[in-house]
C-alpha cells in the first residue's frame, strides 16, 4: 500500500486526532487503493469531535474538495490546527473548520490554481477557462469560511 496523506493519531473516544501531512496525492488518491472511499470510510468509523492537524504543502485540487467536502457534511465538529503549512490544496481543507487556529510559527498559503497544458490556442483558450472556474471554486471555500467579499479573496490570490 503506498503512503496515505492522512493518519489517525487517535480514532476513539470523546476527541479524534487527524494528521493530514505531506502532499494531498493524486497519485495515491485515485490510482491504486487509497482512496476517497478509503478517507470517507476512516472518516465516518467513529464519532465524536476532530482535532484535524495539517502540515502540508498542497497537492491535488479535486482530492482536497472531496475532503473539505466530507469535512463538511461530518457529524461532529472538525477542529482544525496548523501546525506548519497549510499551503494551496491543504489551505481548501482548512477551510472545513469548525474552528481554524494557526500556530504563530505556522503558515496558510493561497494562491491561483495551476496546470500543465500542451496545444494550440483553441485548447490553451479551454485550459484559461478551466482554470477560471477551478479558482472560482475555491474561493467558495474561502470565502464561506472568512466572509471576505469574493473580489478581495480573487486579489489575494493572485498576489
Amino acid at each position: 500500500m503506498k503512503r496515505k496523506f492522512w493518519n489517525w493519531v487517535r480514532n476513539e473516544g470523546e476527541k479524534r486526532v487527524l494528521l493530514l501531512d505531506g502532499e494531498i496525492s493524486d497519485e495515491t488518491w485515485w490510482g491504486d487503493e487509497v482512496t476517497p472511499q478509503m478517507f470517507r470510510s476512516e472518516l465516518n468509523a467513529a464519532e465524536g469531535d476532530i482535532d484535524l492537524w495539517i502540515n502540508s504543502p498542497g497537492g491535488d485540487c479535486y482530492a482536497a474538495a472531496q475532503i473539505y467536502n466530507m469535512l463538511m457534511e461530518y457529524k461532529g465538529n472538525v477542529n482544525v490546527k496548523i501546525d506548519g503549512i497549510a499551503a494551496s490544496a491543504a489551505s481548501v481543507v482548512a477551510m472545513a473548520g469548525s474552528t481554524v487556529e494557526i500556530s504563530p510559527l505556522g503558515m496558510l498559503m493561497i494562491h491561483n490554481p495551476m496546470t500543465v497544458s500542451i496545444g494550440d490556442t483553441h485548447e490553451m483558450e479551454r485550459t484559461i477557462t478551466f482554470l477560471a472556474e477551478i479558482k472560482e471554486s475555491i474561493i467558495n471555500a474561502y470565502e464561506i469560511k472568512t466572509g471576505l467579499s469574493r473580489a478581495k479573496i480573487s486579489r489575494l490570490m493572485d498576489a
